[in-house]
């Protein structure tokens, strides 16, 4: 009786945690990996309590709960490893259950000693989660709980690994009638509440942490784009440029502007200016890497800094950013009419502050701006005519498509 209560902690405590993981994903709005961990520990609860409440001496039990245990091991090595940006490689996995299923149905036939079963069924979890590990140990992310999940899978393979063989060498043969009762039984329940409460309590501390920043970063954030802020935007500069100069890298600014953006508001209303910059802002954010930063440094102006990209491919991308925007259609404003945006580029000089860089590609936006806009102008090279240009004196500036 005591065995059979204790054989109901693990599932409870699975189910426990499952619900808390779905908790913090729902009312934190976080990435589908938290989501990811709940469903895993849901899965691994249900394969807890078909082990315990259906009959051992069944031939499909052991089919039926491995695949529930497989389901919620994988997937829950499978949201670690998407955490931190890390892809699975499911057919691996696939081909270790498939083998280890095999050899499980052969063994079943033989006798109805639960020993062998479950030498290969720990082993094959453990091949599983040794090869997380291996997929977790070539990511670059790594905080000092990165360090404990990694401790943690590894422990998890170790496991798998050798509590069987280490067990049965005490045990010897187990009949799947007295399974329930025997010492590996309790021991492994033990083990795998060990470790499943050991998991969570780690992965809750990084989904708090992932919370947490997750607030920040939010009142880091412009409000009407998603990009940063001015304030973040040169907090962020401030570390990305003495880093440039350290490693060698090279660091381009880009550096644009809404044209006619006061025609905008003047002419449809601040919401339709409103829609034509939140536009923009999602059209940077798509078109810029996760290794850039994005910013609305002011009402309709925009700085990319784009991390290890040199000058050439920096003016490359302020081109594509500026096709794009003048294809773009904004639901605020007639369907004839479209927006464009001028652009500056610069590429940070040995030494170079960030005021030093931003004053060059501001320069080169003006030069832009005075040269006829929707253009994008470079600081780094000399224009073929650097006389003065004339402005565009057109009353109403915006451009309109062949159908206007």
């Amino acid at each position: 009786m005591q065995t059979q209560i204790l054989g109901l902690l693990t599932p409870l405590m699975a189910l426990f945690f499952s619900a808390a993981f779905v908790v913090l994903w729902r009312a934190g709005g976080l990435k589908r990996h938290v989501l990811g961990f709940g469903i895993a520990y849901a899965l691994s609860a249900i394969g807890f309590l078909l082990t315990h409440f259906l009959p051992t001496d069944a031939f499909y039990v052991f089919h039926l709960t491995q695949i529930f245990y497989t389901l919620g091991s994988v997937l829950i090595i499978a949201s670690v490893c998407d955490r931190v940006g890390q892809r699975l490689h499911l057919g691996s996995m696939i081909f270790v259950y498939l083998g280890a299923a095999l050899l499980l149905a052969a063994s079943i036939g033989l006798s109805n000693d639960v020993a062998p079963r479950l030498v290969i069924v720990n082993i094959g979890y453990g091949v599983i989660f040794a090869m997380g590990v291996t997929t977790l140990l070539t990511a670059n992310r790594r905080t000092i709980l990165d360090h404990f999940i990694i401790a943690i899978m590894a422990f998890q393979a170790v496991d798998f690994l050798a509590r069987p063989t280490l067990t049965l060498l005490f045990e010897q043969a187990i009949p799947s009638e007295v399974y329930r009762d025997s010492v590996y039984y309790s021991l492994i329940g033990l083990a795998l509440g060990v470790k499943g409460v050991s998991m969570a309590l780690v992965l809750i501390a990084a989904t708090i942490a992932e919370w947490t920043t997750a607030l920040r970063e939010s009142g880091e954030r412009d409000a009407l784009t998603g990009l940063r802020n001015r304030g973040s935007f040169e907090e962020t500069m401030g570390d990305m440029l003495p880093a440039a100069h350290a490693e060698g890298r090279a660091l381009s600014l880009i550096v644009a502007d809404i044209d006619h953006f006061k025609q905008v508001n003047d002419i449809w209303g601040h919401q339709a200016g409103d829609q034509a910059i939140s536009g923009f802002g999602e059209l940077i954010a798509a078109m810029v890497r996760e290794c850039d930063t994005a910013g609305r440094i002011g009402g309709e102006e925009f700085c990319i800094a784009a991390w290890d990209c040199s000058n050439d491919a920096a003016q490359g991308l302020a081109e594509r950013v500026r096709q794009a925007f003048a294809a773009l259609r904004h639901p605020g404003l007639n369907d004839n009419v479209e927006l464009t945006a001028s652009f500056g580029v610069a590429t940070a000089r040995n030494g170079e502050s960030y005021m030093q860089l931003f004053a060059r590609a501001d320069e080169a936006l003006y030069k832009a701006k005075t040269r006829g806009r929707d253009r994008v102008e470079n600081a780094e090279k000399r224009h073929l005519d650097d006389t003065k240009a004339q402005p565009d004196a057109e009353p109403i500036a915006l451009k309109k498509t062949a159908t206007g």
